[in-house]
């Protein structure tokens, strides 16, 4: 059973009773039809009501939710043939990070994706979707090797961050997720970066810094968890719904900034719910975005990055 996040209550309850109803008029003689059809009317404009007008902290819980598609589910839905690469050729492999080359249609491409677990054992062996330095030395690996073939490089970002523990630091985390964003931003193939659930602080901009950096209907991206911040600025972490409101960590807010490229919708109630359909979302932004650069020659294509990440924000002299 799917688990139900607390702004959803009232449409559960809904469901509840349609159910109920139906169960009823298939177990006695009363003909409820007209009532339920009433009820399912209802249902759908409360679900519109609400899955359309989310605040930031319910698209947070949305993007967190545990049944969400991760990126392995998204690669075998979009990409044929994949074939995954392990090991950053200095220390081992880092399975909290994906990778590999694949065909996206007929066209090969480099796929990097930040995977999380579904159930306690492959979420120790994911480390939760938090990198260690050798992930981010594999995705680099891969990258430049999309580079010397020439392959576009697509990203998935999901991620609470990288890894922060005393292993990570001893192994040069800090100096992987750097080294990252300088040879990324010099990249000679076309980059496209994608956050299908969480993005959060280096540990997503290690793989994001992209000439199209998108973001899926439901998900956000910051240099912090609203939680983290709470509890730094306010010192109380059970204000993070407040602290979700004012940081305008969600898609629609960071495009509004100019922050990222475009918004890729999300199936009504979140792409847990249609994972399927979700990725044929994915799948026509993917094609929007590579059509965008098709043709155009690597100086051009770090000049388009450069230009990107130098006029964001605003300031005054």
């Amino acid at each position: 059973m799917s688990k139900t996040l607390t702004f959803e209550e009232p449409i559960i309850k809904l469901r509840e009773k349609i159910k109920e109803l139906e169960e009823f008029t298939n177990s006695s003689e009363v003909d409820l039809s007209t009532e339920i059809e009433n009820l399912k009317v209802r249902l759908k404009n409360l679900e519109e009501e609400i899955y359309e007008n989310m605040d930031p902290w319910d698209r947070v819980q949305v993007a967190r939710h545990p049944e969400r598609p991760t990126s392995l589910d998204y690669i075998s839905d979009l990409f044929e043939d994949f074939m995954e690469f392990h090991g950053d050729r200095v220390f081992g492999d880092d399975a909290a990070i994906v990778g590999g080359i694949g065909f996206f249609e007929n066209q090969p491409v480099t796929i990097i994706g930040q995977q999380r677990g579904r159930d306690t054992k492959e979420n120790l062996k994911r480390n939760f979707g938090m990198p260690h330095p050798d992930g981010y030395r594999k995705a680099l690996r891969l990258m430049k090797q999309a580079e010397k073939f020439g392959r576009p490089i697509i990203c998935l970002i999901d991620t609470k961050g990288a890894y922060p523990g005393k292993a990570a630091e001893e192994r040069g985390q800090s100096e992987a997720i750097a080294r990252n964003l300088v040879e990324m931003a010099g990249l000679k193939v076309p980059v496209i970066s994608i956050v299908i659930g969480e993005g959060a602080s280096g540990g997503a901009l290690a793989i994001g810094v992209a000439n199209h950096f998108l973001m899926l209907e439901n998900s956000w991206c910051s240099v912090i968890s609203p939680e983290g911040a709470a509890s730094i600025l306010w010192r109380d972490a059970s204000l993070a719904k407040q602290m979700a409101e004012a940081m305008k960590i969600t898609a629609p807010h960071l495009l509004e900034m100019g922050i990222i490229d475009d918004i890729v919708p999300e199936v009504m109630g979140g792409a847990h719910r249609d994972p399927k359909k979700q990725s044929e979302f994915i799948r026509e932004a993917l094609r929007k975005s590579l059509d965008a650069f098709k043709g155009m020659d690597g100086e051009s294509l770090i000049e388009n990055r450069y230009s990107k990440y130098r006029n964001l924000g605003v300031f005054t002299e």
